[in-house]
């Protein structure tokens, strides 16, 4: 009878496709982006215009979100006067700040490369859980794990500029990107304390991606060249957003961090591999040193939790 009232969410072989149906779509955002970047003819030096196009993206996937859930019977009322902060903060985290440095560091570096460096949020979601919350201590395990991906990070710095190598506005922001993804995956568990986090998901991408919008348009952003093909790519990247933090978020309220962040080994490779075949960019052989470094490193630290 027990297993009868589990949640499909918590049962194993649904956790497992699930978070892995989230890794493989977030994985394969980066070449979309870039795609979308060059159909609707946004170039590097056009900030407003990338603050649009994540912006509707993530407003739209939001409002999706918001009515399925309503759809289901859930309120999407909360306690506005104690929590507003919370969750403007988490929008302000898990979306704007977060797709602010993810567009503008993708527009400057290679998808593969990007894909393969944004697997810093996981050793620093890490860190930070052993510094803010007292049930995460800093284990062996962890301190390996840790170690093996950032020297995986490094491993993209190899060799001559040919294959590449750190940029500010590339790399730089890619890394502040993944460090306010690290502090949002945080913040999820206070989310789903305060709301619904299916609900909380929802405002916080609708918030956030109108954080983007109206910015981005106070500063001149346009979408230069609209086509049908680019219609293609955003629809497809608004699928994604909704598809990957509907079911991640949920997996993350419901199950061990662990359980479902150990999938998240697969986005590097995925992006990688995906920009690779979908823009025509060089396969340099540091990529699968680093990959594998930072695949390897994330499922040493989750392999010993339950």
């Amino acid at each position: 009878m027990k297993k009868e009232n589990i949640s499909i969410f918590q049962r194993p072989f649904w956790v497992a496709l699930f978070a892995l149906t989230a890794a493989v779509v977030w994985g394969w955002a980066y070449p979309l982006i870039k795609l979308g970047f060059g159909e609707f003819q946004i170039t590097q030096d056009m900030t407003g215009s990338k603050m649009l196009f994540a912006g509707i993206r993530f407003c739209i996937s939001g409002l999706i979100i918001l009515a399925m859930a309503q759809t289901k019977g859930k309120s999407l009322a909360f306690d506005f006067k104690r929590h507003w902060w919370y969750v403007l903060l988490f929008s302000l985290l898990n979306t704007t700040l977060h797709y602010l440095f993810f567009y503008i560091g993708l527009s400057h570096a290679e998808g593969s490369r990007s894909a393969i460096l944004n697997s810093m949020s996981v050793f620093s979601v890490v860190i930070l859980a052993c510094i803010f919350f007292k049930s995460d201590k800093m284990t062996m395990r962890k301190i390996i794990g840790c170690l093996l991906g950032f020297i995986g990070i490094l491993a993209l710095n190899l060799g001559g500029k040919e294959s590449g190598q750190f940029t500010l506005l590339g790399d730089g922001f890619i890394i502040l990107n993944a460090l306010c993804s690290a502090a949002a995956s945080l913040m999820t568990r206070g989310l789903s304390k305060r709301i619904d986090v299916f609900v909380g998901t929802g405002y916080a991408l609708a918030v956030g991606g109108a954080l983007l919008i109206v910015p981005g348009l106070l500063i001149g952003g346009s979408l230069p060249n609209v086509t049908v093909r680019g219609i293609i790519y955003l629809l497809l990247l608004i699928g994604i957003s909704t598809t990957g933090f509907g079911l991640y978020n949920k997996l993350l309220s419901c199950n061990p961090v662990g359980k479902v962040t150990i999938f998240n080994s697969l986005i590097p490779v995925v992006g990688a591999v995906t920009s690779c075949l979908c823009l025509g960019e060089t396969f340099y052989w540091k990529y699968v040193i680093a990959g594998t470094l930072a695949a390897v490193g994330i499922y040493v630290i989750n392999k010993g939790k339950k």
